[in-house]
């Protein structure tokens, strides 16, 4: 059946008593099954795995991926196939919960591949994993303590679209009604995905076929696929045959530069867009194509000891203060451009409202758990940054109140366009904490990432509970969901993040080296990093950190970041760049970028081709099935290449 929904006007002049009531008799399914011990099992495992797939996409790429959509039809194909084998299939609102569950978990990865992150690379020495995982657990059950109350006013009584759930809402009400062939389609489709991905990342995984050749089968040598598309053309200049390229006098090589196999990043590129895509194209080749060399040929950026250069030297040294320079800039853009989402955030609290009875605190999350809960966890947190990380305890009280203000903000953009903006936010928190303590790095990186990511998910955990409210779920019952999924991210991210990053390293190893490579650029933590070095440097010890010639690059990338913005916001659609995605091409490995392009525009391509075209089979497959074709091939690959690191560190 279609989607009950208010009008416009009923929203408008209705109160939330009202509103409530009518949810209760028109929208609530009391009755039907919804956390029940398979949804609950269902959703940690689906969101353990989708939690690691978040993790290695996000450490190359900077940005985590909503998993809810993912969730749902895997859920929903699987129970459904083990319907035709007897068991009871799984009810609308059991697989509401159980995306409720992994999606939670799946928000887990973000402190991993930013505030945390930055935070070893600043140190020099891993943090010791008890503590990442249980700081990780409290931020993420702030999230929930936070996000329920604010469900009340931004759900409950302004009725906001929050469109990825809202879509998600869709789809399962879809799934569940009279186009359930649809969703098996789906399911389909994303499995072959997969299978296509993980296959190719099989044979292309050295480590993989370096056990099973040498190991299992007792061969003196092993093969791979290569993964480098240019692996034949270098055999042969190895040979003398053909020459290597070079700019500047260095191999290109040596700047990262060379195309890779690699379809998680196609992926996602599919899933950014074109516009993302090719800003990201516009930055690598400004970046690593035309200013890299030039600063390299007037001696800006200087070799290593050995004579050669890498991509990550070039980066460390130079490249990456205008990349974020030019981020910073348009993101702060982005978020002050929009004052009336700012002013809407907090507008809400000081109209007055009727009051009336709340019919609905028999389902509710009681708001007293919320009320004593921030403060009890928000303690809990505020001792864990001063005994872990050496915060002061009146500048991590100072990071409580601040919650409240970043997360009304993050939910009101959350709710009108689906993003959440965690890197613009998290900028304030640095910038206000590093001038208070300017000596002390970790202060402003870990005061921000609390009040960042408490900000961000409870944002995107509202438009988790969206979906619930559209099909009529226990909220009360969701919120337990949501503990759960945290719990499962993370027992799943904490170790994979010490195995996929932190194996090699040893101690007196110089950490951001081993971490940062070839394969995991870790953008979003550099970007912290970055922000806390000159913010901790110049309000310290009054000078710049970095050499004349990349302040003056970071000027220049400042105004053009800004004027670029502007004209994107004031165009709205109609501009083709992004400037945030420009940064991210240069401090995102080539390889990636390229892959991300090439994805971007193979989805670019087929939508031109299909979006006029419906009913026909390719608009079935490349238009209304991309979002399951790109999560297979993320979730294939980066479950293949996390196994192939696996390998290496236990079996070779």
């Amino acid at each position: 059946m279609a989607l009950q929904h208010l009008t416009e006007e009923q929203v408008r002049t209705w109160t939330r008593e009202q509103k409530d009531r009518w949810w209760l008799e028109n929208v609530f399914r009391g009755n039907m099954p919804q956390l029940t011990f398979r949804s609950a099992i269902t959703g940690f495992l689906l969101g353990g795995i989708l939690s690691a797939t978040n993790l290695y996409v996000g450490a190359k790429t900077g940005w985590t991926l909503g998993v809810g959509i993912t969730s749902v039809i895997l859920a929903f194909s699987m129970f459904k196939i083990l319907s035709r084998l007897g068991a009871r299939d799984m009810s609308l609102l059991e697989n509401n919960c159980m995306q409720s569950i992994a999606t939670a978990a799946g928000y887990m990865t973000g402190p991993l591949i930013s505030g945390m992150a930055a935070y070893m690379m600043v140190e020099n020495r891993p943090m010791a994993w008890p503590r990442m995982l249980l700081f990780n657990v409290v931020l993420s059950l702030l999230g929930v303590l936070v996000a329920f109350p604010m469900k009340r006013r931004f759900i409950n009584d302004e009725q906001q679209p929050f469109p990825e759930g809202r879509a998600c809402g869709v789809v399962l009400d879809t799934l569940y009604t009279s186009k359930a062939a649809v969703g098996l389609y789906k399911a389909k489709v994303l499995a072959y995905a997969a299978l296509i991905a993980g296959g190719l990342k099989f044979v292309s995984g050295e480590n993989i076929m370096n056990f099973l050749q040498m190991k299992v089968i007792g061969l003196r040598g092993f093969w791979h696929l290569p993964e480098r598309l240019d692996a034949w053309y270098y055999s042969l200049a190895d040979a003398g045959r053909l020459p290597i390229p070079r700019l500047a006098g260095a191999d290109i090589r040596q700047l990262g530069l060379f195309p890779t196999l690699d379809l998680a990043m196609f992926g996602a590129g599919g899933l950014m867009g074109i516009r993302a895509g090719t800003s990201m194209l516009v930055g690598m080749i400004l970046n690593f194509c035309l200013i890299v060399p030039w600063m390299i040929a007037i001696g800006e950026i200087a070799p290593r000891a050995d004579g050669t250069f890498s991509r990550i030297h070039i980066l460390n040294t130079w490249a990456l203060w205008w990349g974020i320079a030019i981020m910073v800039t348009a993101a702060l853009t982005t978020l002050f451009a929009k004052p009336k989402i700012i002013l809407s955030a907090f507008s809400g609290f000081f109209k007055k409202q009727e009051r009336g009875r709340d019919v609905v605190a028999h389902i509710e999350l009681p708001l007293w758990i919320s009320f004593l809960g921030v403060p009890i966890i928000g303690a809990l947190g505020v001792w864990m940054m001063h005994a872990w990380f050496g915060v002061r305890i009146d500048l991590g009280i100072l990071a409580i109140p601040l919650i409240l203000v970043l997360t009304l903000i993050a939910a009101n953009s959350t709710a009108l366009t689906g993003i959440t903006p965690t890197g613009s936010l998290s900028k304030i928190p640095q910038f206000l904490f590093g001038t208070l303590h300017p000596r002390h790095p970790p202060t402003n990186l870990m005061t921000a990432l609390m009040s960042t990511e408490v900000a961000s998910n409870a944002s995107n955990l509202l438009m988790d509970i969206k979906p619930g409210y559209m099909l009529g779920a226990k909220p009360r019952q969701q919120a337990i969901g949501h503990c759960i999924g945290i719990v499962a991210g993370a027992l799943a991210s904490t170790p994979l993040f010490y195995l996929l990053f932190l194996s090699d390293y040893r101690p007196g190893m110089n950490l951001q080296e081993v971490m940062i490579t070839d394969q995991f650029g870790f953008p979003s933590a550099l970007q912290w990093k970055g922000v806390s070095d000159l913010v901790a440097a110049v309000f310290s010890e009054g000078r710049s950190p970095i050499a004349q010639s990349a302040v003056l690059a970071m000027g220049i990338a400042a105004v053009v970041g800004l004027v670029l913005e502007i004209v994107r916001i004031a165009r709205k659609k109609g501009f083709p760049l992004s400037p945030l995605a420009i940064g991210l091409g240069v401090v995102i490995p080539p390889d990636s970028t390229l892959a991300m392009f090439a994805g971007a525009g193979f989805f670019w391509l087929m939508r031109r081709r299909y979006e006029q075209r419906p009913g026909t089979p390719g608009h079935m497959l490349w238009i209304e099935t991309q979002e399951p074709i790109c999560a297979g091939l993320i979730a294939g690959a980066a479950l293949i290449g996390i196994t192939d690191v696996l390998v290496r560190v236990f079996l070779l």
